[in-house]
């Protein structure tokens, strides 16, 4: 038997996560073989939708799911999924009865209306459906035999039955599982609170669930120990599933890094190498798909500055093959190019292995001088938090990149900064014989940018 895993991670408590972040993370369950990557309700309209289709640009083997409680949720559910190659509505409602008052203030009668309707709703998007049952454990048995049959007969592909509690032991949950196995595909989502998790995952696969629920440092059944489980026990027990398990640990410890980098707050500025990219276009790409390679890094362009870019693509093509970094680079030089709102007037940087790095920056906007100083890890983290003093505002840093232009003693060096505000990124180029004069020169660029859009 084949056991699938749909992976939550990206449906933790995770709005600290940046952009750049979560793609990770979803490149890395890509990379896995997940069977499904989870995301949570499409909450800001701009930002998760343009999230959920760059996801889609890179994630051709897992299904993307996204989270819908009410019919607008679907909605945009369905419009953030458009690009998908195997898209999933997931439409989560409660059904125990302290849940269904709590959350949506109606009663049994009630919900099976609304389970019908919702999903219904779905399916006629023309997108395959799935059904929660969220505390389905606390859950009237009767009433929830009933809710999962009308959302089987509205178009619910799988039905996930949720133990919310965490505190059913495994042979219980499996008497409890084995009684809705005849109805349709069943999942399972299993809180860990008490250590339970895998164990009643696994129970429950062994009288009939298809599907199991697991996420990456969060509170429900663990990937990395469901897939072991997998591993040493599958020959067995007879299942199995498409996780590459050789790729297991090296994954799960780059995810946690991910996670315990943003838990401790520390900066995301890094140099960047894309030797692992193998994304490689030249002249005979046509615009289509070099403008796709463009919005898989992240960036939403107008359709001028998507012309400008091909332009320049072209010319650049026609004497090498284009990488990440000159893909990168193009964007930069060409895209959104605006009068400049801030100019570099001057700048003083302290660093050293026993001292902590400290910048003061001086900028003109537009005739008046201003001055920032901060202390940040490293010259460039400093010399960046002083920008941000004297602008009064915080960008998230998607990417930081530098690299040598010119060769020789008085070698030019080149640095690409990506910027997100509200959702869209923006990248700002700078080159200097100086990299630390480069990287403040391509902030500035990009701050630009953001500020000239705004006004």
């Amino acid at each position: 038997m084949k056991i699938k895993i749909a992976d939550r991670t990206l449906c933790r408590g995770s709005a600290v996560l940046g952009f750049k972040e979560k793609i990770e993370i979803a490149r890395q369950l890509e990379k896995l073989c997940v069977d499904t990557i989870e995301l949570p309700k499409i909450e800001n309209d701009k930002t998760d939708i343009l999230l959920t289709r760059t996801i889609a640009s890179f994630v051709k083997n897992a299904v993307i799911s996204v989270a819908a409680v009410t019919k607008e949720d679907v909605e945009k559910a369905a419009l953030a999924l458009n690009t998908a190659q195997k898209p999933l509505i997931r439409v989560e409602l409660p059904v125990s009865c302290v849940g269904m008052e709590y959350s949506l203030h109606i009663k049994a009668p009630k919900m099976i209306e609304v389970i019908e309707e919702t999903v219904a709703f779905a399916k006629n998007k023309n997108i395959d459906v799935e059904f929660c049952a969220i505390d389905a454990t606390r859950a009237e048995p009767d009433f929830l035999k009933e809710a999962v049959k009308t959302a089987v007969k509205a178009g619910a592909k799988t039905v996930t039955l949720c133990d919310t509690t965490g505190e059913i032991l495994p042979d219980k949950f499996g008497e409890f599982v084995s009684e809705f196995t005849n109805l349709g595909e069943i999942a399972v989502m299993c809180e860990n609170k008490n250590g339970l998790a895998a164990a009643d995952a696994i129970t429950a696969v062994n009288v009939g669930a298809v599907t199991v629920k697991t996420c990456v440092d969060g509170e429900i059944t663990p990937l990395e120990t469901f897939a072991s489980i997998i591993k040493n026990c599958g020959i067995g027990y007879d299942f199995e599933s498409a996780v590459k398990f050789t790729e297991l640990n090296r994954i799960i410890n780059q995810i946690n890094w991910i996670l315990g980098n943003v838990k401790n707050e520390k900066s995301s500025i890094n140099v960047v190498s894309n030797d692992d990219n193998k994304m490689e276009l030249d002249a005979k790409d046509d615009k289509e798909t070099v403008l796709s390679a463009v919005l898989s890094l992240g960036y939403d362009l107008s359709e001028e500055d998507g012309a400008k870019v091909y332009d320049e693509f072209l010319r650049v093509a026609d004497k090498k093959r284009i990488t990440v970094k000159e893909l990168d680079a193009i964007v930069a030089n060409v895209a959104l190019q605006v009068p400049p709102t801030y100019k570099l007037v001057n700048y003083v940087v302290n660093s050293g292995n026993i001292i902590t790095s400290s910048a003061q920056i001086t900028l003109d906007k537009q005739g008046e001088t201003l001055q920032g100083i901060a202390t940040g890890d490293g010259p460039i983290d400093a010399a960046f938090r002083a920008v941000e003093q004297i602008i009064g505002r915080h960008f998230e840093l998607d990417d930081f990149q530098i690299q040598s232009v010119t060769e020789g003693k008085g070698a030019m060096g080149g640095a690409v900064v990506k910027l997100r505000s509200e959702g869209k990124l923006y990248s700002g180029n700078g080159i200097s014989t100086d990299i630390i004069a480069a990287s403040i020169k391509a902030y500035i660029n990009a701050v630009n940018k953001i500020v000239y859009e705004e006004i």
